[in-house]
């Protein structure tokens, strides 16, 4: 199913604006990027958004350290830094993206309010299992860096920082070994600050104007997309001229990316589009659990920011994001029911989406409002496509880990990332309940 509520308010706009609520009649992958530099070079000094827009991004380059106890006599590289701009979020990057880092990031920040320093914290260094897939225009911009996981330590003024690299003499990839090398070349702390949010717009959710067969919004962008009934969101469906779906779930309540206060200007211009969504990818964003679900928002800028300041993507990856109070946000720019390609499971980003819940999942558990979260958006999207959450599908590789490039992959519809990738996300936590998401969405769909 191809032409149906496509709700494109996904598309955020600063101005009155009725947007169309189908799919081009071919839906074959697209994309309108702006045009770009070739080179990945990056200044080294601190850069920052333009005064008038929300947040800013310092990369600051790292230098050799002292070698210390706890580090041993590996390779180690960090910077203290006690006079930097207040940050959020923070990770580290290195130029190519096709180098990982074999080792171990950890960081310690000083709070804002207190001047308290926290303890030492882990970064996770295994990111390069997330971003576009090999040969595609997003990923040889040559724009994209290679780059660990963000981490979220809440609003700081002081940072440091150590890497270190694998003191072992050999290690393991896949069913290999080899040689252990040193750090990454060009290795970068990213200091971010996610903007304070924007004010909220008061009954700012998007509605249907069935006679023009188009979504309007209010004067400015809609904040969300209201909860629709099952019976509600068929008859929407019929009433735009649609084939009403034998198995469709609610649609439910959506946080628009006007809703978590996206700065558009930060994007590729245009959107890239599959011909359809046949499976979820679920994963954790392995940004910490020390959040309040008011914070959402700021994390999810934080990350949007990281992804494409830091690691050079042309948009947050995920097309969807899930906090644990199970509160629902639009990811990638394009249209919440469209096919819209992310950059979230390296090899599988064709004909997939992407749902990131907030929060790593190796020892804690995911909240049972994520869990259902899922259940309630797999069941609808899904259903826009006729897709069963409880069925197995088929996927082509776009090249990885697990799977060469060109091979049709038998996976569960709703998957975990580390089913297309070798790599721990979405923790072992929350891949445990991926069965009891499956059967809950199957159940939303009326299965």
């Amino acid at each position: 199913m191809r032409g149906f509520l496509a709700s494109s308010i996904g598309v955020t706009c600063a101005a009155a604006l009725a947007l169309p609520l189908t799919l081009p009649a071919s839906a074959a992958p697209s994309a309108a990027p702006a045009t770009q530099s070739t080179s990945g070079a990056r200044p080294a000094s601190t850069t920052a958004a333009a005064p008038d827009l929300p947040g800013s991004t310092q990369s600051l380059p790292l230098t050799p350290r002292t070698r210390d106890r706890t580090f041993g006599a590996a390779p180690e590289q960090g910077l203290t830094r006690a006079d930097v701009h207040r940050f959020s979020l923070v990770g580290v990057t290195w130029a190519d993206p096709d180098t990982e880092l074999h080792g171990r990031v950890q960081v310690r920040t000083r709070a804002t309010a207190t001047g308290d320093w926290s303890g030492w914290q882990d970064i996770d260094t295994h990111n390069e299992d997330h971003g576009a897939d090999p040969g595609t225009a997003e990923r040889d911009s040559g724009h994209v860096h290679g780059s660990t996981a963000p981490l979220w330590v809440g609003d700081s003024d002081g940072v440091d920082v150590r890497v270190r690299a694998d003191t072992a003499e050999t290690r393991t990839v896949g069913n290999n070994s080899e040689p252990a090398s040193g750090l990454p070349t060009g290795l970068h702390l990213e200091l971010v600050d996610p903007g304070a949010a924007q004010a909220p717009l008061a009954g700012a959710r998007a509605t249907t104007n069935r006679s023009h067969n188009r979504t309007a919004t209010p004067r400015l962008a809609a904040t969300e997309l209201p909860a629709l009934s099952k019976q509600a969101t068929e008859r929407e469906l019929v009433a735009l001229g649609h084939k009403a779906q034998p198995y469709i779930g609610p649609r439910p309540r959506i946080v628009t990316r006007h809703g978590w206060g996206a700065d558009e200007k930060l994007r590729e211009k245009g959107f890239v589009y599959t011909k359809k969504v046949k499976a979820a990818f679920v994963h954790h964003t392995a940004t910490g659990n020390n959040y309040r679900c008011s914070q959402a928002p700021s994390v999810i800028r934080g990350i949007y920011r990281y992804h494409v300041k830091s690691s050079g993507w042309r948009d947050i990856g995920y097309n969807f994001l899930v906090d644990k109070c199970g509160t629902i946000y639009e990811g990638r720019a394009g249209g919440v029911a469209k096919a819209v390609m992310g950059a979230h499971t390296l090899g599988f980003n064709t004909n997939s989406m992407g749902i990131a819940v907030l929060g790593t999942f190796g020892s804690a558990k995911p909240s049972s409002a994520a869990v259902t979260a899922i259940a309630k958006l797999t069941a609808w999207k899904l259903g826009l496509y006729g897709v069963n959450p409880r069925g197995k599908t088929y996927l082509k590789s776009g090249g990885g880990n697990l799977y060469r490039k060109g091979k049709n992959v038998r996976l569960n519809v709703i998957s975990g990332h580390r089913d297309g990738f070798a790599t721990e996300c979405p923790g072992r936590q929350l891949y445990g309940k991926l069965g009891s998401a499956r059967s809950t969405s199957a159940r939303y769909q009326g299965r």
